[in-house]
């Protein structure tokens, strides 16, 4: 179960660095604990890019409520591994 989170964790962090084409970092130096709009900065639009692309990955819904409890890599990959196991 650990392996696959982190697995999830790596494969967000590579979206992410992805998607807003962040530099000097990779999925394995990503912090997963990094507040995504604090520290990171990203804005609403950033974070639908985000959720669209984890959508299509995951093959799961993500309410637009839930954008802002999506703060951090790790929320992120708790939120997906419940919504796989509530699809079970």
């Amino acid at each position: 179960m650990a392996t696959d989170m982190q697995q999830t964790i790596t494969r967000i962090a590579d979206i992410i660095i992805n998607e807003l084409k962040l530099e000097d970092v990779t999925p394995e130096t990503f912090d997963a604990d990094l507040d995504l709009v604090d520290e990171i900065g990203i804005d609403s639009m950033d974070l639908a890019t985000i959720a669209l692309v984890l959508r299509d990955e995951y093959g799961i819904r993500i309410d637009e409520d839930d954008y802002p409890k999506l703060t951090t890599v790790r929320i992120i990959a708790e939120y997906i591994s419940t919504k796989l196991a509530e699809d079970k």
